[in-house]
């Protein structure tokens, strides 16, 4: 757990993160939050996009997994339309998921990254099982007073990443202009 709260990444959307930026990363696998970095926190099913991405991962050979901390049921719901290996009631930060994935791809911690969009759940779990963590920003929402609360706990984690490590932000925008 050497890198603590800290990403590896930080992207501004799930979206933007490519196969060709995973798997020139040595990535083979990924483990996937839902709410607030697939869709919106409550939304019940994938969007088209969300699919599209999924499908493209695939694609190129890229393991793809859920870790979400919700319930069953909401899981394989939102799971129905994607058909990937899932995690419910995972526990993040706990690292659980991401051991389950690897076990399921048979791939080690180090080739698989965590995609999510808070620092106390995905990237510390991420971090916790040495995994790559990817952070990226939420989906625009309407939060609670507990989720505002804890973003404002992440707001210097991210500032002090930013500056240090400039070329490890956005990086698929930088690498288009």
């Amino acid at each position: 757990m050497g890198k603590g709260f800290s990403p590896d990444w930080y992207f501004a959307s799930a979206f933007d993160i490519t196969p060709g930026f995973l798997l020139s990363n040595g990535i083979k696998a990924v483990v996937l939050d839902i709410d607030n970095t697939l869709v919106t926190y409550g939304d019940a099913e994938p969007t088209e996009r969300v699919v599209e991405w999924v499908s493209s991962l695939k694609s190129a050979g890229i393991k793809t997994a859920i870790a979400s901390n919700n319930k069953k049921e909401r899981v394989d719901l939102f799971n129905k339309k994607l058909g990937v290996f899932c995690t419910s009631r995972s526990g993040k930060p706990s690292t659980k998921a991401v051991r389950a994935a690897c076990a399921e791809f048979s791939v080690a911690p180090t080739e698989v990254a965590v995609i999510g969009d808070q620092i106390f759940t995905d990237v510390l779990c991420a971090n916790r099982a040495d995994a790559v963590a990817i952070l990226t920003s939420p989906i625009p929402y309407r939060e609670n007073l507990f989720f505002r609360f804890k973003r404002g706990l992440e707001k210097p984690i991210i500032n002090k990443f930013r500056k240090k490590h400039p070329e490890k932000c956005f990086p698929e925008r930088s690498a288009e202009k």
